[in-house]
């Protein structure tokens, strides 16, 4: 079981920068997020896609900007529990929270901070009966051990970044199917040039279609089912990939009696706070008067949340507001010499 000052659930832009705003303030904290990697919607949707209202950068890129605040956030060492969500939470003794995530870990929390966009980000299933017997076993909507296709055939199917990058990346020890229901892809131009060259070297395979279905038994699939202009056709696989992209679902929050209005949580504009005290939600999630959905008010959002987090960890303590231009002890924690 951990122990910590604050969770933050939601690992993209909003949640990263509040790992440095409440470490500014020697305050530790957990991060959960759905997917298995951090970043959010910028590194998942556009990676590649430059971002033009950023503060001091006439351009980045979204994977850029999650480079960058993971840098800033890494002299306050946060703890990331990726691939799950926080799906229970319980109000226990001392006025702190318990945590429990879709993978059974355990953290317990004074303050908790949704930073969760427009809700958790959760992958887009085929449309095939049964299909649940056989995720977590053969159909993976990620991949988080590479060495698991070593020398199998897996099959990828999607158009997009995902598709691509994995498709190249597992060329090397995999023997490896892409298929995609058209010859043009939505991802980065580079990763579809290196698929291509792949498949001239005939070192992976690229097949027009879209898949109807599967054979397997005991939730190990043997073949995939396609069509392509009305003929029906199969593929050996092991394992299969399906990267048809990611939706949005608010998920377990909506069951945890914050103060809801159109899938948004309500929040005051000194705190950002919930309904539920020590509760905060900040970024793309929230709702109050005048609110943009911009990365930079979410940015604010944060600082102003951490202030209230202080106060929530350290009732005995007075709040002293320091400028990391000037303060040397702010300097110390960032490794400023």
């Amino acid at each position: 079981m951990n122990k910590t000052d604050a969770i933050i659930i939601g690992a993209g832009p909003v949640g990263l920068f509040s790992i440095f705003e409440l470490g500014l303030l020697n305050l530790k904290c957990h991060l959960i997020d759905n997917l298995d990697k951090v970043g959010g919607q910028c590194s998942e949707l556009y990676p590649e896609k430059p971002i033009f209202d950023i503060p001091s950068r006439t351009s980045i890129t979204g994977q850029e900007l999650t480079d960058h605040l993971m840098a800033q956030a890494r002299p306050f060492e946060p703890i990331f529990h990726l691939g799950q969500q926080a799906e229970k939470i319980e109000k226990i003794e001392d006025n702190n929270w318990k945590i429990t995530t879709s993978l059974g870990n355990v953290v317990i929390t004074r303050c908790i901070v949704i930073a969760g966009g427009a809700g958790s980000f959760v992958s887009r299933k085929p449309p095939i009966d049964n299909i649940e017997e056989y995720e977590g076993k053969s159909i993976f909507y990620a991949v988080k051990d590479k060495l698991k296709f070593s020398g199998k055939k897996i099959v990828i199917v999607g158009g997009g970044d995902s598709a691509l990058d994995w498709t190249n990346n597992l060329a090397s020890s995999a023997e490896v199917t892409l298929i995609h229901r058209r010859k043009e892809f939505r991802a980065a131009p580079d990763s579809v040039s290196k698929m291509l060259d792949l498949e001239i070297k005939g070192k992976v395979k690229f097949v027009i279609g879209q898949l109807i279905s599967f054979e397997g038994d005991n939730g190990m699939i043997s073949k995939i089912v396609c069509k392509n202009d009305g003929k029906v056709f199969s593929i050996e696989a092991d394992y299969l990939l399906p990267f048809y992209g990611l939706k949005m679902e608010l998920g377990p929050i909506a069951e945890w009696g914050v103060n809801l209005h159109e899938n948004k949580i309500k929040v005051d504009t000194e705190k950002f706070e919930t309904s539920e005290p020590s509760i905060f939600a900040i970024g793309d999630i929230n709702a109050y008067p005048g609110k943009l959905k911009l990365i930079l008010s979410g940015f604010h959002e944060a600082a102003l949340m951490a202030q209230q987090c202080f106060r929530y960890c350290n009732p005995e303590k007075k709040l002293v507001f320091r400028y990391t231009t000037v303060s040397k002890d702010l300097h110390k924690k960032l490794g400023i010499k």
